[in-house]
């Protein structure tokens, strides 16, 4: 059975951008939706979104980074895209 995913919230928590996080870019209605996936299928496709939601947005280069430390610390196999 797969591992679960974390969170995609890397700690920063600040809402700016139009109401997205600086750190994840997930605004707080993502976050709260996050907490409810508990299927891992869910929680990785939820991942893959976010990770193209900061390709269109832009500036989010540091996430990654820290979303597969986080991702290893857990033992999570992390998305394909971030590897």
């Amino acid at each position: 059975m797969p591992k679960k995913m974390p969170s995609p919230c890397i700690g920063v928590c600040k809402f700016r951008r139009e109401g997205h996080c600086i750190g994840c870019s997930m605004t707080k209605t993502q976050k709260k939706m996050y907490k409810t996936l508990k299927k891992p299928a869910f929680q990785r496709a939820f991942v893959d979104f976010l990770i193209h939601q900061q390709a269109a947005m832009g500036r989010f280069t540091h996430w990654a980074p820290a979303y597969l430390r986080k991702c290893r610390k857990k033992g999570a196999v992390p998305p394909a895209a971030l590897e």
